[in-house]
């Protein structure tokens, strides 16, 4: 048994060492949901073990992220450390468009500017006929 935990890790685990998920509940809530493949085949249980070369695809937040584990690791270390346990297949590009947010009526508002003041709803109505 010893031999085979230096061999293999359990998913949710592994997720948390590579600090994709904040906690490891998190990653375990995201596995028991069947949100995560490995090697294209659906993930149920967070107790599924990984190793190392395997690929695993999954969603965080509004991107899809593939991954390539290039090592096991032992602890939940700093940001630089983690980022040695995998490859990135996929990155995540910064466009244009995720700057902005979609505020659902049709306008398009500065991501981080916040709601609309008082001034800015009422010239927004006015533009729009309402």
């Amino acid at each position: 048994m010893a031999a085979e935990s230096k061999e293999t890790l359990r998913i949710d685990k592994w997720l948390w060492y590579a600090r994709f998920f904040k906690t490891r509940t998190l990653a375990s809530a995201v596995c028991n949901g069947g949100r995560v493949r490995v090697g294209g085949a659906t993930v149920r249980k967070s107790s599924h073990v990984v190793k190392v070369d395997d690929v695993l695809t999954f969603t965080q937040g509004p991107n899809i992220r593939v991954i390539r584990i290039l090592g096991l690791g032992s602890r939940r270390g700093p940001a630089s450390e983690a980022q040695q346990l995998y490859e990135d297949l996929a990155p995540i590009e910064k466009t244009a468009s995720s700057s902005n947010v979609d505020s659902g009526d049709g306008g398009v508002r500065d991501l981080g500017s916040g709601r609309p003041t008082k001034k800015e709803r009422r010239d927004t109505d006015k533009l729009r006929g309402d």
